[in-house]
C-alpha cells in the first residue's frame, strides 16, 4: 500500500511540474473571462456549432437560451475540453487556450460545470460532500491522513450558509429534496473555487420556491464569479436579469436583455413561438 501511494504521489508531482496540471493566475487584463471566436464543431457532417463567437465578461451572469439542437451543450463541451472544435479559438482569460488543455487542466484552471441532473455522494452527509469536493492537494497521502484545518472548516461553513444547507450539514445527501441536491452540487463546485461556472438547466424539476431561491443564489454569486446559465424557464431567466444570448443552428441569433430578445421576430419564429 505504501509503495502504491508513493507511486501515485510521484505521478501527481510529475504532472504538476510538466504542465499537465495547470497553474498560474488568470489574466483578466481586458475584463473578458471567456472568449470564443469562430468555433465550428461538426458531427457526421452536421454542424453543431457554426462559427460561434461569444464573449463573457469577468463577473458577468449570462443566460443562454435557444431551441433543442441549438448547440448549447456542445458549446459547454468545447469550453470544458470534452469536445475539440474543428476550427476556431477558445480562451479563458487572455492566455489560457482551452483548445490545447485537457479536461482536468481546465477544471483546475477555474472552470466548473454543473449538469442538469445533480450528482452528489448520496451515502455521505452534506458536510462530507463539500469536504470531498474541496480544492486541495489530492495526493493519496493527503486524502487519507489529513484533518481539516480551522480555515477549511470555516470555508465549508461559509458555503453551507450560502447554499442554504447549513441546517442540513449532518444530513445524508440521499435524503435531500431534488432542489437541495442541486444546491449541494453547486456548493461542491464552489468548494473548487472556480472563476467561471457553467450551469445546465439548474432549476429543472424544482418547486417555485426552490427556483426563486436559486435565482437569489446566482445573483449573489455574480461579480465574485462569472456564470453562464443554460435554461428554458423564461421566468427564471427574467429573475436573473442581465444579458441573454439566443443560440440557433450553432450560432448566435440574438443578444440583449430578456425583453429585447423576446420581442425579436427571429427569436419568436425559431424558439418562443413554438
Amino acid at each position: 500500500m505504501i509503495a502504491t501511494m508513493q507511486t501515485i504521489d510521484a505521478q501527481w508531482e510529475s504532472e504538476a511540474t510538466t504542465g499537465h496540471v495547470v497553474s498560474g493566475e488568470l489574466d483578466l487584463t481586458h475584463k473578458v473571462i471567456l472568449y470564443l471566436d469562430d468555433i465550428t464543431v461538426s458531427f457526421d457532417g452536421f454542424k453543431a456549432l457554426n462559427n460561434l463567437s461569444l464573449a463573457i465578461d469577468a463577473g458577468e451572469l449570462r443566460c443562454i437560451i435557444g431551441p433543442n439542437g441549438a448547440g448549447k451543450t456542445t458549446m459547454m463541451d468545447v469550453i470544458t475540453g470534452k469536445t475539440r472544435p474543428d476550427t476556431g479559438t477558445a480562451f479563458f482569460g487572455q492566455t489560457m487556450d482551452l483548445t490545447r488543455m485537457t479536461e482536468p487542466q481546465i477544471a483546475h484552471a477555474g472552470i466548473g460545470r454543473k449538469f442538469q441532473k445533480p450528482t452528489v455522494f448520496e451515502k455521505h452527509t452534506v458536510f462530507e460532500n463539500l469536504e470531498l469536493a474541496m480544492k486541495a492537494d489530492k495526493r493519496v497521502r493527503r486524502a487519507l491522513f489529513a484533518r481539516l484545518s480551522g480555515e477549511e472548516r470555516d470555508r465549508i461553513a461559509e458555503v453551507l450558509k450560502r447554499i442554504r444547507l447549513d441546517r442540513h450539514a449532518d444530513r445524508v445527501a440521499g435524503l435531500l429534496s431534488h432542489g437541495q441536491k442541486q444546491w449541494l452540487e453547486i456548493g461542491m463546485l464552489l468548494m473548487q473555487e472556480p472563476r467561471l461556472l457553467l450551469l445546465d438547466e439548474p432549476v429543472a424539476g424544482m418547486t417555485d420556491e426552490e427556483t426563486e431561491r436559486t435565482a437569489e443564489l446566482f445573483v449573489s454569486l455574480a461579480g465574485e464569479h462569472s456564470l453562464v446559465v443554460v435554461e428554458h424557464d423564461m421566468s427564471f431567466v427574467g429573475a436573473l436579469g442581465g444579458k441573454v444570448t439566443v443560440l440557433c443552428d450553432g450560432a448566435v441569433l440574438a443578444e440583449g436583455d430578456l425583453a429585447t430578445v423576446q420581442a425579436d421576430p427571429r427569436v419568436i419564429e425559431v424558439y418562443l413561438g413554438r
